[in-house]
């Protein structure tokens, strides 16, 4: 009998091919498949009420002829052009009918296809396992700095001169901040960051720092992964201190697009009520309407963002008394990319 085939055998395929509906498959999926549905959205709601109105016996012959539509149109437009040595894996939810009806379609026209045991559920426990496994054996090295120090950007700059580094904001799709949303750029699902999370973390060198920024447990809506952050809380930090004058230039270069979104900007700011009081928001507010994204960062750096930073970083890294601190006047393009060697060189000394 032939062994299962199991997530760890992936990398063995040409193609993953997740059938499961659309729908599903922008929630999360395994990172690099494609999505052949066996039942569209619609389709699979039509054959579920089937299933619990009529039984499983008329479900199962409405969702055949589907199946069968569905498995036709993509051996015509997906798979019409795969050489017979073409060797494709198919998941669904369990590993159930629908990747199992595919897989044999498959197989009977000629191709080497598997069915991956367990489906996306098999894939989720291995997301899980991968991100409890591997946190606590990561050597992370957490950039912190106040609101607009460029954190994110010395990360980018630290991975182009060949560090390791792990992006959260960018797997999240968001700033990190009150005013973090990414214009057309919505967050993926909970799943999908971890996931994401999960496959970056698969290539990391543990014997190697591995520079990630100082973020709080939550990233817009997203929930950072319990084991990443204890592993944060418990490792050294680098603070960059650069200039209020430095800072300010680089979030009106950074958050530009905020002058094209006053209403948005103004309702975020109605937000901060409570801790700064209807007459200081009412004037932040007018300052969103006007488009004086200048005086309003500076407001917001001086009177929001800093006294908040200063509390958090204390409470929240247990080795916060032990950082090494790099100043910087110099926020630009080429002092980001001068500010990520300097870091660097100070955690190799560090490491001697």
């Amino acid at each position: 009998m032939k062994e299962p085939t199991r997530v760890a055998d992936r990398h063995r395929f040409d193609t993953l091919v997740d059938a499961r509906s659309p729908a599903e498959f922008a929630i999360d999926h395994i990172p690099g498949a494609i999505n052949c549905p066996v039942l569209d959205d619609d389709e699979r709601r039509i054959v579920g009420t089937l299933y619990k109105q009529q039984g499983a016996f008329e479900a199962r012959r409405v969702g055949g002829g589907m199946v069968a539509a569905n498995l036709a149109r993509h051996l015509k437009d997906h798979f019409s052009d795969k050489p017979a040595s073409w060797k494709p894996l198919v998941y669904c939810w369990r590993g159930g009918l629908r990747s199992g009806s595919m897989t044999t379609w498959l197989r009977m026209v000629g191709w080497d296809a598997h069915q991956l045991a367990g489906g996306y559920k098999s894939w989720r426990r291995h997301v899980i396992d991968t991100l409890e496994t591997l946190a606590p054996r990561l050597q992370l090295v957490v950039v912190c700095g106040a609101t607009g120090s460029a954190k994110t950007r010395v990360l980018h700059a630290l991975a182009a001169q060949g560090e390791q580094t792990l992006d959260l904001e960018g797997a999240a799709r968001h700033k990190g901040s009150l005013l973090g949303d990414l214009p057309d750029a919505p967050q993926p699902s909970q799943t999908g960051f971890e996931t994401a999370l999960a496959a970056m973390l698969e290539g990391v060198d543990p014997a190697r720092p591995l520079y990630i920024e100082g973020e709080s447990r939550k990233i817009g809506r997203l929930t950072v992964p319990v084991p990443l952050v204890d592993r944060m809380r418990a490792s050294p930090c680098i603070e960059i201190h650069a200039t209020l004058e430095a800072r300010l230039a680089y979030l009106l270069r950074d958050y530009a697009y905020l002058g094209d979104r006053p209403e948005w900007l103004a309702d975020r700011l109605g937000m901060l009520t409570a801790l700064h009081g209807k007459e200081t928001i009412a004037a932040w507010q007018a300052m969103a309407h006007a488009g004086d994204l200048a005086p309003l960062f500076e407001q917001l750096a001086v009177r929001h963002y800093d006294p908040a930073y200063s509390r958090s970083q204390r409470v929240h890294f247990r080795e916060w008394a032990q950082r090494q601190v790099t100043e910087t006047a110099d926020l630009s393009p080429a002092g980001i990319d001068e500010l990520a060697r300097r870091i660097a060189t100070t955690q190799k000394s560090a490491d001697l």
